[in-house]
């Protein structure tokens, strides 16, 4: 069963700016199956992660370097990571009717999942993660980057290792069970600490696409901000 967990009392300033919704869980946890769930609202706005935009760095695959020697890439991925969705979570809507905005994954996330999780993998030197925590605390300072709503989809490593194989992407098969491990071990503790910010939504992806929709139908009013329109 769906559960919300209230973790701070940062709240949205009405009339400022969209209701930001962050979509976040392990590779193959269904993130994009859940943004596509929610295109069929006219008031929101949704983006998936840009996997185009880091496969074409002026001609350089990032993301399958990346993936293929992760103790030389990650921290080029990274910087670039933060900077495509620090664009996604700060550009305005592209509309005056769009009332919730719905990205996949945030800049939160690179910073106290990815970024924490490659330190512990020694696949950045401790420069390397100095300046992507430098590089974080000057965008939280001089930019509005917060979230209102968390939705986790929260998964089983092994489930999404044999997700992942089944969907076949090229970057990803090269991705062992260890790494959805370790990426799984980051969200329980960021979402255990005092860094999150906002609430969040748990929701039990290890079921099927339909129990999972079922979920996300009965939170829609919730996950949309408690004002929602077709």
């Amino acid at each position: 069963m769906p559960i919300m967990k209230p973790v701070s009392n940062v709240a949205r300033v009405a009339g400022r700016r969209p209701f930001r919704v962050s979509i976040e869980g392990n590779i193959g946890s269904g993130k994009s199956t859940c943004i596509k769930f929610f295109e069929k609202y006219q008031n929101v706005e949704t983006h998936t992660e840009p996997l185009n935009e880091w496969r074409d760095v002026s001609g350089h695959n990032l993301l399958g370097l990346m993936y293929s020697d992760m103790n030389k890439w990650m921290f080029p991925f990274q910087h670039y990571v933060h900077l495509s969705r620090l664009k996604i979570q700060t550009s305005p809507p592209s509309n005056p009717n769009i009332t919730v905005k719905m990205f996949e994954r945030s800049v939160q996330n690179s910073r106290f999942c990815f970024v924490e999780n490659a330190k512990r993998q020694n696949f950045l030197e401790d420069p390397e993660y100095q300046t992507l925590l430098a590089w974080y605390d000057y965008t939280e300072k001089c930019l509005d980057i917060s979230l209102d709503l968390i939705v986790y989809l929260r998964t089983s490593p092994q489930v999404v290792f044999d997700r992942m194989l089944k969907r076949g992407r090229a970057e990803e098969s090269e991705v062992p069970l260890d790494y959805l491990q370790q990426v799984h071990e980051s969200y329980e503790m960021w979402f255990n600490s005092q860094d999150v910010g906002c609430e969040v939504l748990t929701i039990d992806a290890d079921k099927s696409i339909a129990c999972v929709k079922d979920d996300l139908e009965r939170y829609t009013y919730k996950v949309l901000g408690g004002n929602h329109t077709n």
